[in-house]
């Protein structure tokens, strides 16, 4: 088998074809849907984009894993995609960017220059191309090609709109990685991570066009009354608040469609290619996102707080081994910490022991076995306290700056570092602003997401016993 493992940075969970989107095309998206397996209510454990990958590349939620912000480093020594790929006898390689930090643990000294970025190779993967935030090496492509592009990700991505989407950032990594693929044998594994559909709010060439503004549905409104203290905090930060305007939310979404839709096209040359080298039934595609986007609703953007258009993302598994499956639509909570068990289960590897996802293969054997009630996610703010005036690394309070959502069918309970909580009411009310008093409700919900987090506690070597007659029950360690 050859495995494509494709995350699309910050993409929504309903932002395309085969989800219902009503505006958004993703012809390719809806063919891998179509041969596989979509999950619809696939879930991001945490945000931004460090954390979201942290929980994904590991199969560990933040609480394990304790990646809890851009910069917090990923512990040296964590089993990883990259693991179990090559367990299996691959050679992953990465086209794009992981934003792993190295450990210091693991450093050559403090004046190591890996220490100065968060956005590091997981290790473990080769590198075909290597993206950093800086976007350096599409930068000097595009100068290279006569643009004058300013130095910085953020002025060259605002520019898209006016160059050709031959020259955007999604087309130089699909370029990079075709090149790559002319020179490989059957038995390939490839992360190609795409930063698209990632702000700015600004698609490349034809497809900055190809929504109009008015067509885009409007986004939800924040709730007049009882809102919490960190959605009010989020409401002020830097880059957080949505536009003012409903024409202006509309114009925003209509780019972020622009770019969906722009990123979809470039998955379409990927798989043109593995269908001319004869290879489309011998590769096993995962196509998830590392969290979403507010995209204007409850007056945000971005990807913060405990709203699920931050953490609802696109989950799609197409093996071409089991064609019986395709088609299929999973409406089971499903979460992103359950691809790693499930990747090594389909490459035939043994899965960390460190790992809190379930294969999805249970899943696919039996729809009506048992399985999560709710998905879960975290999110940490600390990161807005640490560095300001007058914060020390002694300062503890800093450990109460996260929140934890529990998602079920009819409920999501929010809890707070700080003790305080929410409880949306979401048969009365899908949109997230009806809270619920009713304890016989909320009592419950509590007590699920205290259970969820003993179940989970880090069993790294919680499964070993010492001793010379134990030794056969000890986990595949990779000796």
């Amino acid at each position: 088998m050859n495995v494509l493992f494709i995350t699309l940075d910050q993409f929504r969970g309903d932002s395309y074809g085969a989800a219902g989107h009503p505006l958004v095309t993703t012809p390719t998206l809806d063919r891998l849907a179509g041969e596989g397996v979509r999950l619809a209510r696939h879930y991001s454990q945490a945000a931004p984009c460090a954390p979201g990958r942290a929980a994904l590349y590991t199969g560990t939620y933040q609480m394990n894993n304790r990646v809890v912000a851009n910069g917090t480093p990923l512990r040296r020594g964590t089993p990883s995609l990259a693991t179990v790929a090559r367990r299996a006898g691959y050679d992953p390689t990465l086209f794009g960017y992981t934003d792993q930090g190295l450990d210091p643990h693991a450093a050559v000294g403090p004046e190591d220059p890996r220490l100065n970025d968060y956005d590091g190779v997981l290790p473990g993967l080769s590198v075909g191309l290597y993206l950093p935030e800086s976007q350096a090496g599409w930068v000097q492509h595009l100068r290279s090609l006569g643009y004058d592009v300013p130095s910085g990700w953020a002025p060259a991505l605002r520019g898209e709109p006016e160059r050709p989407a031959e020259h955007s950032l999604a087309a130089f990594l699909t370029d990079r990685f075709l090149e790559w693929l002319d020179h490989q044998e059957s038995g390939w594994f490839a992360h190609l991570s795409y930063l698209r559909p990632h702000p700015p709010y600004a698609a490349a060439g034809r497809f900055s066009s190809l929504y109009d503004p008015a067509d885009v549905p409007d986004a939800i409104e924040p709730a007049e009354r009882g809102r919490h203290p960190i959605h009010e905090l989020a409401l002020t930060l830097p880059g957080a608040a949505a536009p003012t305007t409903p024409d202006g939310v509309r114009t925003l979404r209509a780019q972020y469609y622009g770019m969906v839709s722009e990123v979809d096209s470039q998955l379409a040359r990927v798989v043109s290619a593995v269908e001319e080298r004869g290879e489309w039934a011998d590769t096993l595609i995962i196509v998830t996102a590392d969290h979403g986007d507010q995209l204007g609703d409850h007056g945000l953007i971005e990807k913060l707080g405990y709203f699920p258009q931050s953490y609802h993302i696109l989950g799609l598994w197409r093996d071409p081994r089991t064609p019986e499956l395709a088609g299929t639509v999973v409406d089971r909570f499903t979460e992103n910490v359950d691809l790693l068990p499930s990747l090594a289960v389909a490459l035939g590897a043994t899965a960390p022991p460190e790992c809190d996802g379930r294969p999805l293969q249970d899943l696919w054997a039996n729809p009506d076995s048992e399985w999560r009630q709710a998905a879960h996610y975290e999110w940490d703010y600390r990161r807005y306290s640490i560095g300001t005036p007058g914060w020390t690394a002694s300062d503890r309070s800093t450990t109460r700056q996260n929140l934890a959502v529990t998602v079920s069918e009819d409920l999501a309970y929010v809890q707070f570092g700080d003790g305080s909580w929410l409880c949306f009411d979401l048969a009365a009310d899908p949109t997230w602003r009806t809270l619920t008093t009713d304890a016989d409700r909320i009592l419950p919900a509590a007590q699920e997401m205290l259970v969820w987090r003993q179940e989970h506690l880090d069993r790294e070597l919680t499964e070993m016993l010492l001793g010379p007659d134990r030794r056969g029950r000890w986990p595949d360690l990779g000796w």
